[in-house]
């Protein structure tokens, strides 16, 4: 156990990002080359990485686009790399989707569309349905973030308002063919809810969505309003022939990254336990039943004897109710940190995996027994942070913030809880 536990946290962090990066996930499923042209086209915080890993692996010809958040551009000889806003859509966004659209238009059987997605894309790949403007997705998606909705629950809205979510890129591309990469950060690995779905049929409807309207008090404009009861924002179905050609492979996954981490805890001589890679929830309430769990662990070994790692994944959710600076890692960490209470022993790192921790170039925070008597000492109040959804200001603070920059991939949120075996 000669690895300060900090240290340990820090490097199972990084095996996740690592084991999920485009250079090492993408060459085993690239097709076989087509007749015709490779397209390439794709969206999200991955898509550039992808995309470059295309172009490294690929031996003939290729052109396409590529659309990622700002800052997450790689060098690319052949297919374009266009930067654009998430987690709210911008400018840029909405015109390298109609480029996109303008590429995969006229394409014959012969040709092959690979198409790149990561999350994020739903942001990055944004064309509102006609009659609706970038303005009215950008209200309603500030809406839905700080609605303390799911992940799914706020895609099933999006796909309804778009022109491109909901199968409706992959529609676009017929009659070429069509196979998919896909990165998830989604709890479950459904293909419908990362990048909400733009190469997959969709089974919700404009009901559906609105029905997720209602439950969270959103006031949506009227005119966003008609097209969700009118129906004008029905996405592809099930069965729809347009999809029959297209092919869709899942290269990089949330359970991946946790299995990486958890060999880099085994090999430190800690026990790993993986609890879940698809936690969702509120995260101070989730971190109040993993602050439970740890306590028993730490008190009585119980369900696992230390030392151990308690890890897991997902994408917890955050009501906003304060003016702090947030994410919902940090705000997991910290409601963590109040219940344990500073117990002896019990350490923690939580952060997401593609660098951005709610909208700032933090990914996440490191929490120690210390962390909250260090707070006193500075004269803040933890448990008043947490009432602000203030994670970040918190964390920055005690000068804990785990700050990776761009990580060039995307399998959602990753915490782990190390607890030291202190001789009960």
């Amino acid at each position: 156990m000669s690895v300060a536990p900090r240290d340990l946290l820090q490097r199972m962090f990084r095996a996740s990002i690592e084991a999920a990066q485009p250079a090492h996930c993408i060459p085993p499923h690239l097709p076989e080359a087509p007749r015709g042209r490779l397209v390439v086209i794709g969206a999200g915080k991955a898509s550039a990485a992808m995309a470059q890993a295309v172009e490294n692996s690929w031996p003939g010809d290729l052109s396409g686009l590529v659309v990622t958040r700002y800052g997450y551009g790689v060098p690319c000889r052949r297919v374009e790399i266009v930067e654009a806003a998430h987690p709210v859509p911008d400018e840029a966004g909405l015109n390298a989707t109609r480029r996109i659209l303008e590429l995969v238009r006229g394409l014959t059987p012969n040709d092959l569309v690979l198409c790149l997605i990561s999350g994020g894309g739903s942001a990055l790949l944004t064309l509102p349905l006609d009659g609706l403007t970038l303005a009215d997705k950008q209200e309603v998606n500030r809406a839905l973030l700080r609605s303390g909705a799911t992940i799914s629950e706020i895609n099933c809205v999006r796909r309804h308002l778009s022109a491109v979510k909901g199968g409706r890129l992959a529609a676009a591309c017929r009659p070429a063919r069509m196979k998919v990469l896909l990165i998830s950060d989604v709890p479950g690995d459904d293909p419908m809810d990362i990048a909400s779905g733009p190469t997959v049929a969709d089974p919700t409807t404009c009901a559906d969505a609105l029905a997720i309207v209602r439950r969270y008090g959103i006031a949506l404009p009227p005119h966003v309003q008609d097209v969700l009861e009118s129906g004008r924002g029905e996405s592809v179905k099930p069965g729809d022939p347009r999809l029959a050609d297209c092919m869709t492979h899942i290269v990089a996954t949330p359970q991946m990254a946790l299995e990486a981490a958890a060999v880099v805890a085994r090999e430190a001589g800690y026990a790993a336990h993986i609890l879940g890679d698809g936690l969702e929830g509120e995260a101070r309430e989730v971190g109040k039943v993993m602050a439970g769990l740890a306590l028993q662990v730490a008190r009585h070994g119980q369900p696992f004897s230390p030392p151990c790692v308690l890890l897991s994944g997902g994408e917890t959710t955050v009501t906003v109710r304060g003016h702090g600076r947030g994410g919902r890692n940090v705000e997991f960490l910290l409601s963590l940190g109040v219940a344990l209470g500073g117990q002896p022993g019990v350490h923690a790192l939580a952060g997401d995996t593609d660098g951005v921790d709610g909208i700032e170039e933090i990914a996440g925070a490191y929490l120690g027994p210390s962390s909250l008597s260090r707070a006193w000492d500075l004269g803040i109040r933890p448990r008043d942070s947490l009432d602000a959804n203030d994670g970040h200001g918190f964390f920055e603070a005690l000068g804990d913030s785990v700050v990776t920059g761009p990580t060039l991939t995307n399998v959602n949120d990753f915490r782990a809880i190390l607890i030291e075996d202190r001789g009960r």
